[in-house]
Parts: C-alpha cells; sequence; structure tokens
C-alpha cells in the first residue's frame, strides 16, 4: 500500500515538473512575443504604445532584463532621461539579459562626452552575450550614432566586429546603412538598405531609407516617389509620413518659388505621421519641433495650449509658447514664456531662446505710438538678449536680417544699425553682403535725419560696411553712391569724389539704356554735383568740367 503510495506521489510530482516547465516555456514565449511587439511598435515609432507593452512585460516579469533596456531607449528617444537612467539601472538588477542595460548607460555616457566611461560599458555587455548573438553590437552601433555627438566611424567599427556567419542578418545590414549614410558613404549604405530588404521583404524600414537616400542628395521627385511606392504596399507604416513630410520641407527651402506649396504638403503628412502614431506629449513636442522649421506659428500656439493641457508643468512647453506668441505678435505671453524657460539653466536653454526672447522685447520697445523713437531700456535689453544669443551660436546671424528690415522700414535707423551690426559680425551669414548694406544705409539715414548731430564713428561704421558689399560685389553700383554720400557727411572730399566716380564709371559701361534710366540719371546729376563741389576749392578746372557735365546732361 506504502508502496503504491509512493510510487503514486512520484508521478504527481512528474507531471507537476513537466507542468512548470510547459508553464514556464509558454511564459518565455509569451514576453518573446511581447518583446517582438515593442520592438515593432519602437520601429513604427509609436513609443507610447511601446511603453505600454514593456511596462507590461516588466510587471509579469520583473527579471526580464531586454524590456528595461528597451524601455530606456524609448524615454532616451524621447529625451526623458531622468527616467531611462532609472529603467537602465533597474534592469541591471534583472536576472536576464540584464547587460544590454549597460549599453544605454553608456549612450548616456556618449550624451555627457564621457567616451571612455561609454567604452567601459559597452565592453561589459559585450562580454556576458553569448557565442551566437549580435544584437548587442547592433544596439552599441546604434548608441553611437543615436548620441547627442554621433560617432558613424565608430559604429561601423563594432558592427564589424558581428561574426561572419551573422554580418547578413537584416538588423545588422540596416544598422551598417544608417552609420554609412551617417558617415557620408552613399553607396554603400545604398547596398546595405538593399541586401536587408531583399533577405526580408517585411522590414520596410530598409526599403523606406533607399527613399531617405534620394532625400538625401537633394532628388526630392525621386525621394517622394519610392516612399509613395512603400506606402502603395504599406499605408500604415508612419515614419514614411514623417520621411515625406521632411522631404516636402527641405524641397520648399530650396525651390522658393513652390515654397507654400510644398510646405503644405509638408505639415499636411506631418499630420498623417502624428495620426499614425500618437499624440504624447513627446510626439507632440516633435510636430512642434517641425513646425518651428516649418514657420507655422498658428499651428504651433494651437499644439503649444494642448501640451499644456497634458502637463502645464513640462519647461519646453514655455518654449514653444514663447516662439508661436512672438510670431503672432502677443509679445507679453513671449517674453513672461521665455523668460521663465531662460531662468531654468537646466532646462537646455540654445540659442533661439534667447533670440526671440531679445526679439521679442525689441518689438515691445518699438510698438509705441510715436514709431520713430523705440523705448531704450526695453531695446537695450533685447540687443543684450540678441547678442547672448550670437555668443551661444554665430549661426542665429542668419535670423536677423528681417527684425533690421523692420526696424529699417520703419525709419527707425538707428535701431536697424544695432541689428545688422550683430548680423554683420559673422562672415559667414547667408545675409552678409545684404546685411552690409543695410547697416551702411541705417548708419548714414541716421546721420541725415532732421536735426541729428554728426557722429563720425558711425559714419566710419557705414563706410567699413558699404566696402564690404564692395569686397564681395564690386557689380552693386548704389553701393558706390551711398558710400561717396557717406565720406561727403564725413568732409572727405577726396574719397566722396573716388566713390562717385567709380558709379560713373560703372554705369557708362553698361551703355544709353542704363543712363536713360531715371533714377541713374537722378544719381549721375548728384554725383557730378557733388563732385563739382568737392573740386571747388581744390581744382577750378575740375570743378568746371563736372559742373558743365551736369549742365549738358
Amino acid at each position: 500500500m506504502n508502496v503504491n503510495m509512493n510510487k503514486l506521489k512520484k508521478v504527481k510530482m512528474n507531471k507537476f515538473k513537466i507542468l512548470g516547465v510547459a508553464f514556464l516555456s509558454s511564459v518565455t514565449f509569451s514576453h518573446a512575443q511581447d518583446i517582438d511587439q515593442a520592438k515593432k511598435e519602437m520601429d513604427a515609432e509609436k513609443y507610447q504604445n511601446a511603453k505600454i507593452t514593456l511596462k507590461s512585460i516588466i510587471k509579469a516579469d520583473p527579471d526580464e532584463g531586454l524590456a528595461y533596456f528597451l524601455l530606456g531607449n524609448v524615454y532616451l528617444t524621447q529625451r526623458v532621461v531622468d527616467s531611462a537612467k532609472i529603467s537602465y539601472q533597474n534592469g541591471l538588477r534583472a536576472k536576464d539579459e540584464e547587460h544590454f542595460n549597460y549599453i544605454g548607460l553608456g549612450q548616456m555616457d556618449l550624451n555627457d562626452g564621457n567616451v571612455a566611461a561609454a567604452k567601459i560599458k559597452f565592453d561589459l555587455a559585450i562580454e556576458e552575450m553569448g557565442r551566437r548573438d549580435f544584437e548587442e553590437f547592433v544596439y552599441v552601433a546604434k548608441a553611437y550614432m543615436n548620441a547627442y555627438k554621433p560617432d558613424y566611424k565608430a559604429a561601423i567599427s563594432t558592427l564589424k566586429r558581428v561574426d561572419e556567419k551573422y554580418s547578413q542578418e537584416p538588423l545588422v545590414l540596416i544598422a551598417f546603412g544608417d552609420a554609412y549614410y551617417g558617415d557620408k558613404n552613399q553607396n554603400d549604405a545604398y547596398s546595405a538598405y538593399r541586401n536587408a530588404f531583399r533577405i526580408d521583404n517585411t522590414l520596410i524600414r530598409a526599403k523606406m531609407q533607399l527613399g531617405v537616400l534620394l532625400k538625401g542628395a537633394k532628388a526630392y521627385t525621386e525621394a517622394v516617389n519610392a516612399f509613395n511606392d512603400v506606402i502603395a504596399t504599406n499605408p500604415n507604416y508612419g515614419p514614411l509620413y514623417r520621411e515625406l513630410a521632411e522631404t516636402y520641407y527641405y524641397w520648399a527651402v530650396n525651390v522658393p518659388s513652390r515654397n507654400d506649396q510644398y510646405m503644405k504638403q509638408a505639415l499636411s503628412y506631418y499630420e498623417k505621421y502624428m495620426v499614425l502614431t500618437d499624440y504624447s506629449l513627446a510626439s507632440r513636442m516633435r510636430h512642434a519641433d517641425f513646425l518651428i522649421v516649418a514657420h507655422d506659428y498658428k499651428a504651433l500656439e494651437i499644439e503649444a495650449d494642448k501640451m499644456k493641457e497634458i502637463d502645464n508643468v513640462n519647461p519646453r512647453i514655455l518654449r514653444y509658447l514663447g516662439y508661436s506668441a512672438y510670431f503672432n505678435d502677443n509679445v507679453d505671453v513671449a517674453i513672461k514664456a521665455l523668460e521663465d524657460f531662460t531662468a531654468n539653466a537646466s532646462n537646455n536653454v540654445m540659442s533661439l531662446d534667447y533670440l526671440y526672447l531679445g526679439f521679442a522685447n525689441i518689438k515691445k520697445a518699438t510698438m509705441g505710438a510715436d514709431l520713430t523713437v523705440a523705448e531704450p531700456v526695453l531695446f537695450n535689453k533685447g540687443i543684450a538678449l540678441v547678442k547672448k544669443a550670437y555668443a551661444l551660436e554665430n549661426s542665429v546671424a542668419n535670423d536677423l536680417s528681417e527684425a533690421g528690415k523692420d526696424l529699417y522700414e520703419k525709419k527707425m535707423y538707428k535701431e536697424a544699425a544695432a541689428i545688422f551690426e550683430i548680423a554683420t559680425s559673422y562672415k559667414e551669414s547667408k545675409n552678409y553682403l545684404l546685411d552690409n548694406f543695410y547697416l551702411g544705409n541705417s548708419l548714414y539715414f541716421d546721420n541725415t535725419k532732421t536735426g541729428a548731430v554728426k557722429d563720425s564713428i558711425a559714419l566710419n561704421k557705414a563706410d567699413v560696411a558699404f566696402g564690404n558689399v564692395i569686397e564681395a560685389s564690386p557689380a552693386t553700383q548704389d553701393v558706390y553712391v551711398y558710400r561717396a554720400r557717406t565720406n561727403s557727411l564725413l568732409g572727405n572730399d577726396e574719397l566722396m569724389i573716388k566713390y562717385y566716380q567709380q558709379y560713373i564709371d560703372i554705369v557708362t559701361k553698361k551703355g544709353p539704356e542704363e543712363l536713360a534710366i531715371a533714377t541713374v540719371t537722378a544719381k549721375l546729376v548728384e554725383a557730378y554735383n557733388t563732385m563739382a563741389a568737392g573740386y571747388a576749392n581744390t581744382d577750378k578746372v575740375k570743378a568746371i568740367e563736372f559742373f558743365n557735365k551736369n549742365t549738358c546732361d
């Protein structure tokens, strides 16, 4: 009897063991499926969905280290740095695949500029990988590429460490494609993406990236056709519409005659992208960033208000509110939002934040009833902020022209000159020549206003500015007239005569048709008269000669 009971117990125990193993296998398989689902959601840029999936995996099995790593990657993509770090650190305490989390912490080291610390963590992750694994190398390469300062050569070097028998894995090939593309090696990038899609034609991103290569080469028509080909087979893959939005944006910038048409297309495709991904705060912020580069500030203000409803304390929303309010002429709102944002250095304050705060102060200072006089305290504060923006990033000089021209057209010449003086400090500016012309004119006209006291320092700056225009573009004929007028105000007759003569020489060479233009005729009369007056005290013969030229003309 006892023997039979023992046999029965053994049978029951064996059944329990079999059931236990089966249960654990089903759980492992289920988690693997969920992990794959999360990876697909991340690839489709459905980050909110991916977070939900990954958090549910972690809740069900706190020892799933890969889930923590992927969740950290989502947070890092969304620039939620604190949450990313917590996820990686928690992942290191997991029992399974915890080593992946060293890669996430390594990317954070790269973001902080600590390359040596990052390499130590990457090596720790690679030491723990199995003989048949290769994903660790892929994720280390991605960390190098996704860092704030990407290192594509390090990414390529990392991927070359993948065992040869796994080097044709589609995920490895896509990573190679990304790294080669970032390293400006179009041919190898194309081969990698093409081969990845040939091996696995379910990888939409591989085929999409072939269109990205065309976009990067400014072959916009071909890029749009390539993206539309992919959409024809998979219309619900959100990143395709983001790529289309960016393609049309760059196309609009490069073809000014179709700017409005292509920019509308860009914004329309970005809206489609939002619909197919998610409307989380992070996604709305990406949308807001795109609206800024597309200059759609009405839509930006609407988006900023929606973000405020979701998270009223997120500081980046202040940036969007400030930018949109400035461009929509709500200067008080702009000043308040951007002052609050820039007051905290931990907000990752950029040069543009100071620039638009400066512009908002300048706009408020010049909005009075008397448009020829700026409110000095506010205006000087605005100029100081613009200078601060320029000190952080010289290229903001490219954005100063419109603000300067606005003041110039209001005949606020002294204030316009203050803007153009900053703009012309940057010789690489795309507006360098025109900004110098406006700077010279602003200083000249400020010295010719009724009741103006001659400012020799300002007039000498004007002379230098006109000289910069002549050096860059000697055929710009009107600049010689303004330089001559400036030297006339300075009492420098010799230089005045020189520049008027150069104007006369340029227009005379162009022939009778040019000389018949009314504005040219008027300037010739001005040149002859002023030159005659300049010669009057030193060379009577020359004075008479130029007086007679004017009479004959």
